[in-house]
């Protein structure tokens, strides 16, 4: 396995925070806030390489140096070491950010996880516009 894969210092590093809508460029944001999505974690972003069939690795134990208590970032082989992409649709970094901030919002733990926020959140308000000033 060493010999098919190249030196792991040699792959692409994206910290969450490159990806993240909440951020500011200033922060840390490498795409636009249209295009980003909010607060992704290391492992979504892992899994949206597996999904685009690229090899990974997750740094749980790395932060990210211009905010020290962001934890954690991944590694990405684009590459082959002959210089063909791995996925001929993600060939730079960039494009790898903005395929994967496109597919984050859509992650199964995700998408379970706002269902009950959505719907928790649409009930506090109409309970509370159903009962106005009590009447005496």
């Amino acid at each position: 396995m060493d010999r098919d894969l190249p030196n792991i210092k040699r792959w692409v590093v994206i910290y969450p925070v490159y990806i993240n809508s909440k951020k500011t460029v200033a922060e840390g944001r490498r795409i636009s806030v249209e295009k980003a999505c909010e607060s992704p974690t290391c492992a979504e972003i892992g899994d949206c390489c597996s999904h685009f069939k690229l090899p990974f690795a997750i740094e749980i134990d790395k932060a990210y140096p211009r905010d020290f208590m962001q934890i954690g970032r991944v590694r990405v082989l684009l590459k082959r070491e002959d210089g063909t992409p791995f996925n001929p649709a993600i060939t730079t970094r960039k494009q790898l950010m903005l395929k994967v901030a496109e597919l984050v919002p859509r992650h199964p733990g995700r998408t379970k996880k706002q269902e009950p926020a959505a719907s928790a959140s649409t009930a506090g308000p109409s309970k509370s516009g159903k009962h106005g000033k009590k009447k005496r």
